[in-house]
């Protein structure tokens, strides 16, 4: 936390009064800490010597003490070298003095905030403009850091309290489920994945999930990917932005033209076409004349500049990103894992602030390789950090046999389908975990579910 009592010499703004009626009245009426608390921290007080009393009045209050002692506090401002025993107890007694009413402690204690976040974002300027103008800093990287600092000052406001759970039920569950059986109850519905299957486990892509869908290399992760992007956007009219850090948005397109033509995706990069690949290709062009697909190839980008793109297209029902190794942090780390915590902690954040399901892929390390005849893919698998098992709402893997048919037993080579594709869904914060059968179109580059009984 930057320290808020200097700044190049700025005036950092702060209100005397107010700070003394927050401490005043709590001094007064004990009862009023409940109040301020909601909306106050330690570090929110200007002057030292009132972050010392709120941090003496915390402690009483959170500890056993059955009440705000003044004689108490006053001993704890000595030690802290603020005043001497006698001025400890004077200074107290004139904030008691001071408080014009207590009933007032909430209004006090808002203007206390409001001055915090002012000197906070004064601070994280001054921090900005001393990285751009001290040379040889890269302007994209300033960009990123400059935006996540200021998406962090907003992160500390946006807190809400604990409701009562009838008021919750009433005007939050029973609000969601009247729009979901409304009129316009598609508007609310989660939105369809294309796979049946999938979506009786999952209950659909949810709004405010972070989703992640791991594999080994070659298990066909983009092609996934690019399937959903699709499906929600021919079939369910979803508006989605695909980001992609390894391939060009041309190669996307042409994975997408060749799976909805059914056209192999090697006759678009050989231009060996016959008459009638050229007609379902003219007719698939046209399919996605208007779908609200949009391709961003940007390598190296940030989670912060994810959210400002995704801002600046407006309305986006869904974000789709290829993958997460490739994500840049914002800030500096330590190491990547530490950079991989951060990045996976924005995404579910990104997610839920913008309210829409982020997807991120995600390569799995190899220890899938190193376990015997089962390489079925589990969530400890996930590389770098634990964080992306924790903050992820649903984890998914694809796991084809096929991928170590060489390691199968001889005799059974011809029992392996080489297209059985399983999706495994390892976490489920909705429902249910488990296997679905899907096949694999390596010619067309797209995924089919095998729809069977669920159970």
């Amino acid at each position: 936390m930057p320290d808020m009592n200097t700044s190049n010499s700025i005036t950092l703004p702060y209100s005397l009064e107010a700070e003394q009626a927050v401490l005043g009245a709590v001094l007064t009426d004990p009862e009023c800490m409940e109040d301020v608390t909601n909306r106050v921290k330690q570090e929110y007080f200007y002057l030292p010597q009132h972050r010392v009393i709120f941090g003496s009045m915390l402690s009483m209050y959170t500890g056993s003490k059955a009440k705000i002692d003044p004689v108490v506090i006053a001993d704890v401002l000595a030690k802290e070298g603020q005043y001497d025993v006698a001025g400890g107890r004077e200074y107290l007694l004139t904030l008691k003095d001071s408080v014009p009413s207590t009933a007032n402690v909430e209004t006090y204690a808002k203007i206390v905030e409001e001055q915090y976040f002012l000197r906070t974002l004064i601070i994280t300027s001054q921090e900005i403009i001393e990285q751009a103008t001290g040379g040889g800093a890269d302007a994209n990287m300033l960009l990123d850091s400059a935006e996540q600092k200021i998406y962090d000052i907003r992160q500390g406001r946006d807190v809400t309290g604990p409701r009562k759970v009838s008021d919750v039920i009433i005007n939050g569950v029973y609000d969601r489920l009247y729009k979901l059986t409304g009129e316009e109850k598609d508007q609310f519905k989660a939105i369809p994945s294309g796979f049946g299957m999938l979506d009786k486990y999952i209950t659909g892509l949810n709004k405010s999930d972070f989703i992640l869908v791991g594999a080994r290399p070659a298990m066909g992760k983009t092609s996934f990917a690019l399937n959903l992007a699709q499906n929600v956007t021919m079939l369910a009219k979803k508006k989605c932005i695909f980001f992609s850090l390894e391939m060009t948005k041309e190669q996307l397109a042409e994975r997408l033209l060749a799976a909805h033509a059914g056209v192999p995706s090697n006759k678009l990069r050989t231009g060996e076409l016959t008459d009638d690949e050229w007609i379902r290709l003219g007719n698939a062009t046209g399919d996605y004349e208007d779908v609200e697909l949009y391709l961003d190839d940007t390598s190296s980008i940030t989670v912060p500049e994810i959210k400002s793109r995704v801002r600046r297209l407006k309305n986006v029902d869904i974000i789709i990103i290829d993958y997460l190794g490739l994500i840049q942090s914002a800030t500096h780390k330590e190491n990547r894992v530490q950079e991989v915590s951060e990045i996976t902690r924005n995404l579910k954040m990104l997610a839920k602030d913008l309210n829409i399901p982020v997807i991120c892929c995600a390569q799995l390390s190899r220890g899938t390789e190193g376990r015997g005849k089962s390489h079925k893919p589990q969530l400890s698998d996930l590389r770098e950090s634990g964080s992306i098992e924790q903050d992820a709402d649903i984890v998914m893997f694809l796991y084809r046999e096929d991928y170590y048919r060489n390691e199968v037993d001889e005799d059974k080579q011809d029992e392996v389908d080489a297209n059985l594709t399983e999706l495994i869904v390892a976490k489920n914060r909705h429902g249910a975990t488990g296997t679905i059968e899907m096949t694999f179109d390596k010619e067309f580059t797209r995924f089919r579910s095998i729809d069977k009984k669920y159970e």
